[in-house]
């Protein structure tokens, strides 16, 4: 019947995608020949996908939860024709929304279910944003002249777009992700999404690997933190990223009842967990110990606890020593060397700001303007290596309270997700799979990551998009 829908719903307008298809492919076409750069071919390739959202605004949503991973990656262009913030993603959302608009019957979470969204998450972080909109030009020169490894922004505007498009993309494309799902026929083939956006991410990794030819002992080592840089990911944003869609993908996998899809899942969870023990991230590999803990203790049967054993057995082999020095660095030198230096060069100095303004903070990255940094007190880094201290410098105890309420509304829905006999096996298991990611996620933002939406946490909201997605399935009190 959706389908059917789906059907008359564009019957009258099908000339329209084919004929902004041809303009779209002209103007790239036009545009490559004209200043001879890949650019045009990136051009061409998102209008073209844009036009192809026209015609459902479902197709725009599994490609964005398809590029939304490897979104911060420098294999990913960040602005088409010299322009900052038009990229292929953010055309592709513009398009996606676009077309959720128009189609006028697209099924999605209701008002109160976006309240959240927007009150205890967007708002205070443009709050914050204006708060540190002042405070961009104290930003010493020794910080601003390293380039954008530490900051991407050189004035008020950079700052502003940067700071707002953060705080608005990835949750949209996630309520985008949910209305798509609230109008599947079979959102269990959401499953299938993320499992083939892995594949991407893990290939692009690998394949970096065997270029650079590194042994694993010299990536085990704490100089080597940067050697995804290249690729325009840290290896601490990959081991994150893998630790979220395993810990997906691994509840799914015991709960499904195909065994094709079983064997699927299986494969993707081997290369993903490969993947993430070549980051030698020790929160990431901290993180996912965690998830295999709740794994244990929700699934407890003979099929989980093998499948434990033999990940573990695996994760030896492949690199027992390698990983043995990473996870012990720092042992018997005192707790600032095993924290790789932050407690004595980020944490402790960054401690006297929290009372400059602690109730609603210094703004949006305010280490970048704090008094250590302009002493040069602290290492030369644009984060506080800990989402906690970052929030509550950045956005002080009111801002983080309000965005702590919004991980515990998210946490209550995966929750009660996992647990609604209304759902199928595998994305009730899915949901399980969330809630042990969210308890993840905050384990590592202890040492790192950010409570803001970023590009290590996107399967985190990839699952907050299919939880407001499938909470707007319920039939109406």
């Amino acid at each position: 019947m959706a389908a059917t829908t789906l059907r008359h719903e564009y019957a009258n307008s099908g000339w329209v995608p084919a004929a902004l298809a041809m303009v779209a492919l002209a103007v790239g076409s036009g545009y490559a020949l004209a200043v001879g750069e890949l650019a045009g071919l990136y051009i061409a390739l998102a209008l073209l996908g844009s036009v192809a959202v026209l015609l459902d605004f479902r197709v725009g949503a599994v490609l964005l939860l398809l590029m939304l991973p490897m979104s911060q990656s420098s294999l990913f262009p960040r602005s088409l024709m010299q322009i900052n913030g038009l990229n292929p993603l953010n055309l592709l959302l513009a398009a996606t929304v676009a077309s959720y608009v128009i189609s006028g019957r697209a099924r999605t979470a209701g008002p109160a279910l976006r309240q959240p969204v927007l009150w205890l998450l967007i708002v205070p972080i443009c709050v914050a944003a204006f708060i540190g909109l002042p405070h961009v030009h104290e930003v010493p020169a020794m910080v601003t002249d390293t380039g954008s490894y530490i900051t991407p922004f050189t004035n008020e505007r950079g700052y502003l777009v940067l700071s707002l498009t953060k705080a608005v993309v990835i949750p949209v494309i996630a309520l985008m992700i949910g209305a798509a799902a609230a109008r599947a026929q079979k959102p269990e083939r959401f499953i299938l999404a993320i499992a083939a956006s892995a594949w991407i991410t893990v290939l692009v990794q690998l394949a970096f690997i065997v270029l650079q030819g590194v042994p694993l002992a010299d990536m085990a080592a704490p100089e080597e933190r940067s050697f995804y840089t290249p690729i325009g990911m840290h290896a601490n944003t990959l081991g994150r990223m893998h630790m979220f869609v395993l810990a997906l993908l691994l509840f799914v996998w015991v709960d499904c009842r195909q065994p094709r899809l079983r064997l699927f899942l299986m494969v993707t969870m081997g290369a993903v967990a490969l993947a993430l023990v070549l980051t030698f991230s020790r929160a990431a590999m901290a993180g996912a110990l965690l998830v295999g803990v709740l794994f244990l203790v929700w699934k407890f049967n003979v099929r989980s606890l093998t499948l434990v054993i033999l990940g573990g057995a695996f994760v030896a082999l492949l690199g027992g020593a390698a990983i043995w020095m990473r996870l012990t660095y720092g042992f018997g030198e005192g707790a600032n060397a095993v924290s790789a230096g932050r407690i004595d060069g980020i944490w402790l100095p960054l401690l006297p700001e929290l009372w400059k303004s602690p109730l609603w903070g210094n703004g949006l990255q305010s280490i970048l303007w704090s008094f250590p940094m302009q002493t040069g007190a602290i290492v030369a880094v644009g984060h506080p290596h800990s989402a906690y201290l970052e929030s509550l410098l950045d956005m002080g105890f009111l801002g983080t309270a309000l965005l702590l309420a919004y991980f515990a509304h998210v946490w209550k829905g995966f929750r009660a997700l996992s647990k609604d006999a209304a759902l199928s096996p595998e994305m009730r298991a899915l949901f399980q799979g969330a809630s042990a990611c969210l308890l993840a996620f905050f384990l590592t933002c202890i040492v790192g990551s950010s409570f803001r939406p970023e590009a290590d946490s996107a399967y985190l909201w990839i699952a907050i998009g299919l939880m407001y997605g499938m909470l707007a399935r319920r039939p109406a009190k």
